[in-house]
């Protein structure tokens, strides 16, 4: 039997821009330099929340160092895991990992590992197969990386699929806060990457997501 296609960012866009709508947030443009986009992407999240500017991210120093499990127990008391914005679940293994269901974002998967000194947090974009080009897509991405702060694209198999997939890391002794910030900022930059690359997508793939 046919292994499931893996599911396109673009329908966590799709799913996201309607659950925004229905919270009453409304989309604006800005003109930015490139270099100013993490703290845009910082400042935009303080502003969706009820405390305005007023909510942030707390720093700290001398953290212990994250495992799979540590972490996973401490996400799971975290407020967004508690409200069900975010589906929590520790997948067993060799080297068991974190799964992430990203409610908020239109239920965008995120996948935690945690290895050596590293925290790596990765999430789907689409199967290479879906790209028209993707050498002229590959050249665009490396051209145009520096607006999706703290996360990279590559291609990993999947399911026995090459999908392109968009991740990003941290050191284990980075603060419970810090770790927030990059799975939210991996979910932000997997839509704001999808609503960007999505014409590069081929020509049938682009036209059932544009017509959605």
């Amino acid at each position: 039997m046919k292994a499931p296609r893996p599911r396109s960012s673009t329908e966590y866009v799709r799913e996201f821009r309607e659950r925004m709508r229905r919270e009453g947030y409304v989309k604006k443009d800005v003109w930015i330099l490139p270099q100013h986009a993490p703290a845009l992407a910082m400042v935009e999240r303080r502003l969706r929340q009820p405390g305005g500017m007023g909510a942030g991210h707390a720093e700290g120093g001398g953290f212990p160092a994250w495992t799979t499990r540590s972490l996973h127990a401490a996400l799971a008391d975290t407020a967004p895991v508690r409200a069900g914005e975010v589906v929590l679940e520790l997948l067993e293994g060799v080297e068991p990992s974190l799964h992430l269901v990203m409610r908020e974002y239109g239920d965008l998967p995120i996948f935690i590992a945690v290895s050596g000194e590293q925290i790596s947090v990765e999430s789907l974009m689409w199967p290479v197969e879906d790209v028209a080009d993707p050498a002229a897509f590959n050249a665009h991405v490396l051209r145009t990386h520096k607006v999706l702060p703290l996360s990279t694209m590559g291609v990993e198999i999947i399911g026995g699929v090459a999908c392109y997939i968009m991740s990003g890391a941290l050191d284990t002794r980075s603060s419970l806060d810090n770790v927030l910030f990059e799975i939210e900022t991996l979910a932000e930059n997997v839509l704001g990457a999808a609503e960007a690359y999505t014409p590069f997508l081929r020509p049938e793939v682009f036209a059932v997501e544009a017509a959605a």
